[in-house]
C-alpha cells in the first residue's frame, strides 16, 4: 500500500502540473492517492501490527529494575540527622511465564488474525474507491454524451424554426405550425441547459474524488475492446451462463474481502473460545532476582550478596465465573459461524444479480446500437422531406425526439454495462481488467 501511495503521489504531481487530459486509469490512481479512508486503513494496519508485536513481547521474559532509598529521623526515641542514616540500593529481576496452557500463543495468533482482517478491510475499501471513481468517471462521460445529443437536438430545432419562419412569412404554413416550431426550440434549449448543469455537477463529484481541480479533457472509453465480450454475453446460453457463474464464484470465494473477513472473524471466535477454556489451567512463573548495588552514609558503597530464583503458581478456583465466560465465547463462536454462512449466501445472490445485469446490459448495448442506426436514418429522411416541404413541424419534432432518445438509451446502456463490470471486479477482487474480460468472453 505504501508503494501504491508513492506511485499515486508521483502521478498526481505529474497530472496536476502538465496533463491536459484525464484518462480513467489516471483518475483511479488519483482517487486512491486522495482517499482519506485508505489512509486511515494504513494507520489501522500499523496499529494492529503493533498490537501483534505486543502479544509477542508478552511471551518473552519480563526484565525489571527496582530502586529504594530511605532516611531515618528518629532512632531509639532520639532525633538523628537524616543524612547520617541515608540508605539506597538497586535490584534486578527477570520473570518468565513457564506454563499458561498455551494461552499466550493463542493470543498471539488472535492478534495475527486481527491484522489480517484489517488488511482485508483495506482491500475492500480499495475496490470501493475504484468503484466510486469509475462510476463518477462514467457519469461524466455519459453526461457529456447526453449534452452532445441535446446540442444536436437544439440545432435541429433551430433549423426547423428557421425554415418555419421563412414559410410563415410566405404564408406556406399556418400560425399553429410556426408556434409549434418555436415551442419545440425553447423546450430543447431548456433540455440542453439542464444537461449542462448535470455535466458540471458530475465533474464536481469526480473532482472531489480525485482531488484534481484543473480543467481537463476527459478521455473517451474505447468500446471496441469490449466487442467480443458483448457479442458473447448478449447471446449467452443457459449452460454457458451457469459455467460462467461457477467460474466467478470460485474466484470470489478465494478472493472476496468481505467473505475473507467473515471467515477470519469465525476463526478468531474459535480461538477466543479455546483461550477461555485455558483459564482453567494453572499459571506458573519463574523469577530470577539479585540485590545488586547498595549505598549508605554509614557504610558507603557495597554489593548485596542476595540473589535467587523463585517459582510462583496460581490455580483459579472460581470455576463458575470461567464457565460463564466459556458459554459466552461459545455463543460468540456460533454467531460468527452464522455470519460467515450469511455472507456466503448474500454474495451468491449478489454475484448472480451482477452477472444477470451484465448479460442484460450487453444485449441492450447491441439492440440500442441497431435502434440508433435506424432512428438516425429516419431522422435524416424526415429532415430532408421537411426541407422539401413534404413533412410537418410535428414530424420533425417526433423524429428528433426518437433519435435523441435512442442516442441517450444507447449511451446509458454502454455505461451501465461498464458499471456492471466494475461491480463484478470488486466482488471478485480482480484488479486485472484483461483477465476479467477474458473470463467473461468464455476464454
Amino acid at each position: 500500500m505504501k508503494k501504491l501511495f508513492a506511485l499515486c503521489l508521483i502521478l498526481f504531481m505529474g497530472v496536476t502540473a502538465f496533463a491536459e487530459t484525464l484518462a480513467l486509469e489516471q483518475a483511479r490512481l488519483l482517487a486512491l492517492a486522495n482517499s482519506r479512508s485508505l489512509a486511515k486503513y494504513e494507520m489501522s494496519i500499523r496499529s494492529s501490527i503493533l498490537d501483534e508485536r505486543n502479544q509477542l513481547y508478552n511471551l518473552l521474559p519480563s526484565v525489571s529494575a527496582g530502586y529504594n532509598a530511605s532516611m531515618d529521623y528518629m532512632r531509639d526515641l532520639e532525633f538523628v540527622n537524616p543524612v547520617d542514616t541515608f540508605n539506597t540500593g538497586v535490584n534486578l529481576s527477570i520473570t518468565q511465564i513457564i506454563f499458561q496452557g498455551g494461552k499466550g500463543f493463542i493470543q498471539k495468533a488472535i492478534s495475527s488474525i486481527a491484522t489480517e482482517s484489517v488488511r482485508k478491510s483495506a482491500l475492500a475499501e480499495y475496490f470501493n474507491v475504484l468503484d466510486s471513481v469509475d462510476n463518477a468517471y462514467y457519469a461524466v462521460l455519459e453526461a457529456a454524451a447526453t449534452l452532445e445529443a441535446e446540442e444536436a437536438s437544439l440545432e435541429a430545432a433551430a433549423l426547423s424554426l428557421a425554415i418555419a419562419e421563412v414559410r410563415s412569412v410566405n404564408g406556406i404554413i399556418n400560425r399553429g405550425d410556426f408556434l409549434k416550431a418555436l415551442a419545440d426550440k425553447e423546450t430543447r434549449e431548456n433540455s440542453r441547459n439542464q444537461a449542462r448543469r448535470n455535466l458540471a455537477l458530475n465533474i464536481t463529484k469526480l473532482r472531489n474524488l480525485t482531488g484534481h481541480s484543473n480543467n481537463v479533457e476527459f478521455v473517451q472509453i474505447d468500446f471496441s475492446a469490449y466487442e467480443e465480450v458483448l457479442s458473447f454475453l448478449a447471446g449467452i446460453s443457459d449452460e454457458d451462463a451457469d459455467a460462467l457463474y461457477a467460474r466467478f464464484w470460485n474466484v470470489l470465494a478465494a478472493s472476496n474481502p468481505s467473505l475473507a473477513i467473515a471467515a477470519l472473524n469465525s476463526e478468531r471466535a474459535e480461538m477466543n473460545l479455546s483461550s477461555t477454556w485455558r483459564d482453567f489451567y494453572p499459571t506458573i512463573s519463574a523469577t530470577v532476582f539479585s540485590g545488586g548495588l547498595s549505598y549508605s552514609t554509614e557504610k558507603g558503597f557495597g554489593t548485596s550478596g542476595r540473589g535467587g530464583v523463585s517459582i510462583t503458581g496460581s490455580i483459579p478456583l472460581d470455576f463458575w465465573v470461567i464457565s460463564n465466560r466459556i458459554e459466552k465465547s461459545q455463543l460468540a463462536s456460533e454467531s460468527a459461524a452464522l455470519d460467515y454462512i450469511n455472507s456466503r449466501v448474500s454474495l451468491e445472490a449478489e454475484l448472480l444479480s451482477v452477472l444477470m445485469n451484465i448479460f442484460a446490459q450487453a444485449g441492450s448495448v447491441l439492440s440500442s446500437r441497431r435502434s440508433l442506426e435506424y432512428t438516425e436514418r429516419h431522422f435524416e429522411f424526415v429532415m430532408e422531406r421537411y426541407r422539401l416541404g413534404q413533412s410537418s413541424v410535428s414530424d420533425v419534432s417526433e423524429a428528433t425526439s426518437l433519435y435523441i432518445n435512442s442516442r441517450n438509451s444507447h449511451t446509458k446502456s454502454r455505461y451501465n454495462f461498464l458499471q456492471g463490470l466494475s461491480k463484478l471486479r470488486s466482488l471478485c477482487a480482480l484488479d486485472d481488467e484483461n483477465r476479467l474480460l477474458s473470463f467473461l468472453a468464455g476464454n
